[in-house]
């Protein structure tokens, strides 16, 4: 089918085809894997965001701006691990 946007050739390797056969297909293999390929980049996305929050937390811990961990409870429990080994 023409279309003015670009096109990606993908080759189904036994991987691919082993994992597309596990999902059902409503419409074409075609549509079925830009779908995934949506939902895919939305995941690394997400996981780049949750990645940016706890290295950004971690600055903030070190940076003494946290304070919402009790590093003495902290301490208490290394502790009682330490006698129980």
């Amino acid at each position: 089918m023409a279309t003015t946007n670009p096109r990606v050739q993908v080759t189904v390797d036994r991987e691919l085809a082993e994992a597309l056969a596990g999902v059902p297909r409503p419409g074409s293999k075609s549509k079925l894997i830009r779908d995934l390929a949506l939902r895919g980049a939305q995941a690394e996305h997400e996981d780049r965001e949750r990645e940016e929050e706890a290295i950004q937390y971690l600055i903030a811990l070190a940076d003494g701006a946290v304070d919402d961990i009790d590093f003495d409870a902290l301490r208490e429990v290394h502790a009682e691990r330490e006698r129980s080994v």
